[in-house]
């Protein structure tokens, strides 16, 4: 696909064209680009905010699912905690704890007891 095709795709979606959204999401996730899913994810696009959910956790970007824990997505945080306890990162544990969520608080009570 050209830059200009891909330009003319975005400018459908602008306009409410669900195919062409539809479409912008799947080659995003085929390419693995992951700014052109937040774009989409920040509009509101529930399937974009999946996919980049599933890429930040395949490429293990702690950023972006903080970033999207912290604006309320429970799947993000709970991935963030998954990658975490793996990392053993006590700190991010601890943030999310702090924030009240209670799996991150069980998981840095199980690595503290270790």
């Amino acid at each position: 696909m050209t830059d200009s095709d891909l330009s003319v795709l975005r400018l459908r979606a602008e306009v409410g064209d669900e195919v062409a959204v539809d479409e912008l999401i799947e080659l995003a996730t085929e390419h693995g680009d992951m700014d052109e899913l937040r774009r989409l994810a920040d509009k509101g696009n529930t399937t974009a905010t999946d996919q980049l959910i599933e890429l930040a956790t395949e490429h293990g970007d702690m950023d972006e699912l903080r970033r999207l824990a912290d604006k309320g997505n429970t799947t993000a945080a709970d991935q963030l905690i998954e990658l975490a306890t793996e990392h053993g990162d006590m700190d991010e544990l601890r943030r999310l704890a702090d924030k009240g969520n209670t799996t991150a608080a069980e998981q840095l009570m199980e690595l503290t007891a270790e």
